[in-house]
């Protein structure tokens, strides 16, 4: 939230397709697990609404791109960004990326990455898990759009391993819950046990004693 309302207010920024995806990847990874899940649309609502956007236009356009990059490879879409011809229905997607080719004051920023890394993602997820491929192909794309390359490698490093750091925090909070839930299971069980009269054959061994 503090990022998207820097940018909002910074002159050079402008909305653009690439950066509502960043957007609504980064939200969706990073609350994944969140409870209770119904409140996540109305988060996002008011996270998009805190900077003067509606989100119904992030999630379309973040769609929309997604559809586009799944219908590449990882090759294809990188070849694209250096000659962009139009890929969907409503043809401007690529009118997007040559302007912002063409703007020496475009602003860079850490969610433009993660929409360009997600691009990457979708049309390959192979492409970008081996290091080579991910980092020849960000160098491409960054030479391309004019994009400072050591800046979107390291922001995109730090976004990978914040994602692998969350994925190991799901794992150790699930064995919690499950260690947990069987805590509560077998205490539920000794109370019952303690709780249930003895049978009448049990009564009659014990009367037999006596």
């Amino acid at each position: 939230m503090v990022e998207m309302h820097l940018l909002s207010v910074n002159v050079d920024f402008r909305y653009d397709p690439i950066y509502a995806l960043g957007v609504v990847s980064s939200f969706n990874r990073f609350m994944q697990g969140y409870r209770p899940e119904r409140d996540k649309e109305s988060i996002f609502e008011a996270l998009c609404q805190s900077v003067g956007k509606e989100a119904q236009q992030y999630t379309q356009d973040a769609e929309r791109l997604k559809a586009i990059a799944g219908r590449l490879s990882g090759k294809e879409l990188v070849s694209w960004f250096s000659s962009p011809t139009p890929l969907d229905a409503d043809g401007d997607f690529h009118t997007t990326v040559a302007l912002i080719s063409d703007n020496p004051k475009f602003k860079y920023s850490r969610l433009f990455a993660i929409g360009l890394y997600t691009l990457l993602e979708q049309a390959d997820s192979e492409f970008v898990t081996d290091e080579k491929q991910r980092n020849e192909a960000l160098k491409q794309i960054s030479s391309a759009l004019h994009l400072p390359e050591d800046k979107l490698q390291k922001d995109l490093e730090l976004y990978r391993s914040n994602l692998e750091k969350m994925a190991q925090a799901q794992l150790v909070m699930e064995d919690a819950i499950k260690a947990e839930r069987k805590k509560r299971e077998q205490r539920a069980q000794d109370k019952n046990k303690a709780a249930t009269p003895p049978s009448d054959s049990q009564e009659s061994t014990q009367a037999s004693d006596y």
